[in-house]
């Protein structure tokens, strides 16, 4: 759903860190995260579930992972397209 958000925190070596913001930018898509084969990956997903962008981190410099779901009450936009599927 558009305003979901996913932080990331990466050790970027030297004692730093990395933060990494990834948001739904569209209304209908969604933000899916997978861990597989020593990466984590985020990938915004269309509702037809085609990826429109992914972002891939090694898991092993991952230091947070923290998912903001979109607040309860919808974007205007997201309220017209519920209103018009329900129809």
């Amino acid at each position: 759903m558009k305003g979901d958000r996913v932080e990331i925190v990466v050790d970027a070596g030297s004692g730093t860190t990395r933060t990494y913001e990834i948001e739904a930018t569209r209304a209908g898509r969604r933000l899916e995260i997978s861990h597989t084969r020593g990466t984590v990956e985020v990938t915004e997903v269309t509702r037809g579930g085609t990826p429109v962008r992914t972002a891939r981190f090694l898991a092993n410099r991952v230091i947070a992972l923290v998912e903001h779901p979109a607040s309860e009450n919808p974007v205007a936009d997201e309220l017209g397209a519920a209103l018009r599927s329900a129809a």
